[in-house]
């Protein structure tokens, strides 16, 4: 006779009701800890193009000691805009590391977008000036709309964001958002935009090169997001070699993000710097970048967060799941 247990869907409103943005900060933080002490494991990334046109991934992993066990199935399809659906697409699962039992899902597009908006702020807060005013941003979908949102809560010098968009034309919306935080306004050159900013975000689909590297100024900060498939790139050639380069996961790095076009330089894990494995000093002329390709950690973190939560509140559907 089967055994009956509960299975806990979390479509996307109930998430959206959990969702607390500073708990998140907590969550991806403690992500890059538990991925520098060794006591979270990461499996083999995959990252694959599909013949639809689309890109289909698994980030996949574990936390021993919190008896945590799951992976998140995602990808970009980019005709889903034709079908006016969101091109990213994302789903996680918690599986029960004792038996394999499958003990909650998730609608993973929010939960995606957050954690990686918190670990910019993160990159941010560690690696940029702490006197930078000025941002640029590349994109403005809603990955860039979460990293400059992020930014602004975490660098409360910042007056000013100039974006970039892929048409060259204004954003009336992604403009209101930020306008009562902010002075906003559309560049009309991303390497006048890039050579008079102390932060450059790009948050594109990563398909090519953003700006020059001549634009690029001593002091600069870059949280680099949207290379996070091989053959991806936003930065220009030669950018790697002037920074200090920071990245989630060297292997995962080299494999898919911008470390992939210089892959014997040195890099540093974000969360030796959290942990003081890796010592980070800044001095005021340093070039410093975050590649950014997302770790299954930090996705769990947050997973097992909400699980608890809906739990807690019984928010959610539960369903007999015999096994």
């Amino acid at each position: 006779m089967a055994k009956l247990e509960t299975l806990r869907l979390l479509d996307r409103d109930s998430v959206n009701a959990l969702i607390q943005p500073e708990r998140i900060l907590v969550a991806v933080r403690e992500a890059f800890q538990l991925h520098s002490d060794g006591a979270g494991q990461v499996f083999p990334l995959v990252r694959e193009a599909l013949a639809t046109g689309g890109v289909f991934g698994i980030k996949s992993g574990g936390i021993a000691s919190q008896g945590v066990l799951g992976f998140k199935a995602a990808g970009f399809w980019p005709a889903n805009r034709a079908e006016g659906g969101e091109p990213h697409q994302a789903t996680i699962m918690l599986v029960d590391p004792a038996t394999g039992r499958p003990l909650c899902v998730i609608d993973g597009n929010t939960v995606t977008t957050l954690r990686t908006g918190a670990a910019g702020a993160l990159g941010l807060e560690l690696l940029a000036r702490l006197d930078s005013t000025r941002l640029t941003v590349f994109g403005t979908g809603v990955q860039a709309s979460i990293q400059v949102d992020y930014a602004l809560r975490v660098l409360p010098s910042l007056r000013s964001v100039t974006y970039l968009s892929s048409d060259g034309k204004p954003n009336p919306t992604f403009e209101a958002r930020f306008a009562s935080r902010c002075h906003i306004g559309l560049g009309t050159s991303a390497n006048d935009a890039v050579a008079h900013s102390d932060v450059v975000i790009t948050a594109t689909p990563g398909r090519q090169v953003l700006f020059d590297l001549d634009a690029v100024q001593p002091g600069t900060h870059f949280n680099c997001v949207g290379a996070d498939t091989r053959g991806k790139r936003e930065a220009p050639e030669g950018l790697l070699a002037k920074a200090r380069v920071f990245v989630d996961d060297r292997q995962q790095a080299q494999q898919v993000g911008e470390s992939q076009w210089a892959p014997a330089l040195p890099v540093t894990e974000i969360g030796d710097v959290l942990t003081g494995k890796g010592e980070h000093l800044r001095a005021a002329h340093d070039i410093t970048l975050f590649d950014m390709t997302g770790l299954a950690l930090q996705d769990l973190t947050v997973a097992r967060m909400l699980f608890e939560q809906a739990n807690t509140q019984e928010v959610g559907h539960a369903v007999c799941w015999p096994w």
